[in-house]
């Protein structure tokens, strides 16, 4: 179709909402949210109005004149985005589906309101200090890579660690479904991937329904819950002694927690601390943005044309662009400190046992440890060459 001047526009119905620096807009027919400035959002008051496009054209021109005003392009954009619904008295063919989480509803809102709330929120915060004091004060509560390997059958290791860090990557993601529970919204519990690690992800569409000091709360949630359980970890810990079983299993949480923390870190993938970040900021392309100001040093980033940096935004996309590295350094940590030395301790004790009698188990234990890495390292291959989330 040929959009000019003289086209009439009919817009889906569409909510708006002010944010911290531009404004929020909903298709509330396919639950999508997209950020614009306000010479957009007086461009589309003014459509919905049926004042002809040139007289709105001269109008923000008039009224922003700092602003570069092309509206026949905006509307372009408009459909792309599927939120045109005729021009010129014609349909614009547009496949509507809800994007929104529509999943557990059956769990009451008071029971996420039960733990999430402005006292349980103080609650948190404290129990995060007293984790850091309890850490101070007891530097064995660290935890070091020697903590996963609580057996000397590496197997055994290998399961409990992964039951270990399953059931705590469920607790993460139930603490981010009962903030949003909190506010009486639907959620989503999907599987998706940041680099090569396959993760569980609550679907935080409907956060953008809630002012953005509401929203820091549902990206925090998973990580107050980790705190909770590194508090009593450490309680148990302190009260039974190292040298027992308990102790080394809640060390194995404990550096589970410690790792996914570090890793939350890592600005370089979309973390909850990204989120969380970009929503205190009212910068909401982040990622992308400072991907394209390290462009000038880092030349094999990809330009990204469908991304551009707001006014007054420059300065916290270099900061973020900062921290983006420092994430990259947080990730070399944990390698040289955590996961190289333990797959270098694990092969030290797994490969001479392949020299064993096939009737030793310690024998099967080796084959069995040394399949499951070519397992995982073809899981990791297939995952670094499919595109997904990172």
């Amino acid at each position: 179709m040929d959009l000019t001047l003289q086209s009439e526009i009919t817009l889906y119905p569409l909510s708006i909402r002010e944010d911290k620096k531009h404004y929020i807009v909903e298709e509330p027919m396919s639950g999508d949210f997209f950020e614009m400035p306000a010479v957009c959002i007086d461009a589309i008051h003014l459509i919905n109005q049926g004042e002809p496009l040139d007289k709105i054209e001269r109008q923000l021109e008039a009224q922003y004149p700092e602003e570069e005003v092309a509206l026949v392009g905006f509307i372009e954009q408009l459909v792309e985005l599927g939120l045109v619904k005729e021009v010129d008295g014609e349909a614009v063919p547009v496949a509507k589906k809800r994007q929104s989480p529509s999943g557990f509803t059956w769990l009451p809102a008071g029971v996420g309101r039960f733990f999430f709330n402005p006292i349980t929120t103080k609650f948190y915060i404290a129990i995060f200090c007293i984790n850091l004091l309890l850490i101070i004060m007891n530097p064995q509560l660290l935890p070091a890579y020697q903590d996963l390997f609580l057996f000397d059958v590496m197997t055994f290791n290998m399961l409990l660690y992964m039951g270990i860090s399953l059931l705590l990557i469920i607790m993460h993601e139930f603490g981010h479904i009962l903030a949003v529970r909190s506010h009486d919204l639907p959620a989503a519990l999907e599987v998706g991937r940041r680099l090569v690690f396959v993760v569980f992800q609550t679907d935080l569409t409907c956060a953008w329904q809630l002012a953005p000091e509401q929203r820091n709360k549902l990206y925090l949630a998973g990580i107050c819950f980790e705190q909770v359980i590194v508090l009593i970890a450490f309680v148990i810990q302190l009260a039974v002694g190292e040298q027992t079983l308990i102790s080394g299993v809640l060390a194995l949480v404990v550096l589970d927690i410690f790792i996914k923390t570090i890793y939350q870190c890592c600005f370089y993938m979309k973390t909850d601390m990204y989120y969380l970040c970009e929503n205190m900021t009212g910068s909401y392309n982040l990622m992308e943005n400072g991907k394209q100001y390290l462009r000038k040093w880092i030349p094999f980033i990809k330009q990204d044309s469908t991304t551009e940096t707001f006014a007054g935004e420059a300065k916290t996309v270099r900061l973020y662009a900062l921290f983006y590295s420092i994430g990259l350094i947080l990730t070399a940590g944990l390698f040289l400190f955590y996961f190289i030395p333990q797959i270098g301790y694990a092969y030290a004790q797994t490969l001479p046992e392949l020299l064993d009698p096939t009737g030793n188990p310690l024998f099967w234990d080796a084959v069995v440890f040394v399949g499951q890495t070519f397992l995982l390292g073809g899981l990791f291959l297939y995952a670094w060459r499919k595109p997904g989330t990172s």
